[in-house]
């Protein structure tokens, strides 16, 4: 059925999500009603603010709201929900009702769940993608209407590859709808999950290898513990050197389980991010990483 004979309903949250409702807005595919997380104390001095998703669907006139109630009470109007990064599992009582489909960050079925494109970087896979799926009651589950392919470089970090995916998926969204939903294809292939990110994953463990480290580095918040305190990695690059595990040169090398890394930034506890050589300056000797 062509978007034009429905209304949509958008439900979505973080950044990815708003890039992916702008590519709806301009191409006037008729959102008329957004639903997203209740503002979120954000800062010092305990002010609220709206999710990203919230601010471009004020800006633009659009109805919001931040539980599932809208849905209830339209069930019986020719609505399609489209569903980007919400953040909360949709019910089977709401999908019986509302048909909706998902983009989802990843190539189906690698990579259902909460962090596909943490999980692609964490894996090493060259390359990741866009979904665009049928919602049903199981996590990731549900056939694929369409699908694009998106390259991971060895330098992308989740934030500059989610940044690539959420245009993609716009575009790719805008072109289904537009386009018309056609017959859906079950998913084919080894299934995958991306389990949520835990605080824990991000510590770094330099006698792993320098191609882990790297990654985790870009995956993730990496960090580190230095004399008592936390160390945000921020930004690492290949290095030619022999440490020890942990050990850090005057030049910025760290040493790893199978060579050396060179640190490029990096955020002290409390502090904003700073180029490496600038904080190896200001101690009074070298460090060494645990």
């Amino acid at each position: 059925m062509p978007v034009a004979d429905q209304q949509v309903v958008f439900l979505g949250t973080p950044h990815a999500a708003a890039i992916v409702l702008q590519s709806l807005i301009g191409a006037s595919i008729p959102v008329v009603h957004v639903i997203t997380r209740p503002d979120a104390k954000r800062g010092r001095g305990g002010k609220t603010s709206p999710s990203p998703v919230k601010e471009v669907a004020l800006q633009h006139g659009i109805n919001v709201s931040h539980d599932l109630a809208w849905l209830h009470e339209n069930s019986d109007h020719n609505v399609l929900g489209v569903v980007v990064a919400y953040g909360r599992i949709i019910p089977e009582s709401v999908l019986l009702k509302t048909p909706m489909i998902n983009v989802h960050f990843s190539l189906l079925p690698r990579w259902r769940g909460a962090a596909p494109v943490e999980r692609a970087i964490l894996a090493g896979d060259s390359e990741t993608g866009v979904c665009i799926m049928q919602v049903e009651p199981t996590l990731d589950t549900g056939a694929v209407y369409a699908s694009t392919r998106v390259p991971i470089t060895d330098q992308m970090t989740t934030e500059e590859l989610t940044e690539v995916l959420s245009h993609e998926g716009g575009r790719l969204l805008v072109a289904t709808l537009l386009h018309g939903l056609k017959n859906p294809v079950a998913q084919i292939g080894e299934v995958t999950y991306a389990e949520k990110i835990s605080s824990s994953e991000g510590r770094i463990n330099w006698n792993r290898s320098s191609e882990f480290i790297s990654r985790q580095v870009r995956a993730l918040r990496a960090f580190t513990e230095c004399e008592g305190a936390r160390l945000r990695i921020v930004e690492v690059t290949t290095g030619d050197g022999e440490l020890a595990a942990g050990e850090v040169g005057a030049n910025g090398l760290v040493g790893t389980g199978d060579g050396c890394l060179a640190l490029v930034r990096v955020q002290p506890e409390g502090k904003p991010v700073m180029d490496a050589h600038a904080w190896l300056r200001g101690r009074p000797r070298l460090p060494r990483f645990s």
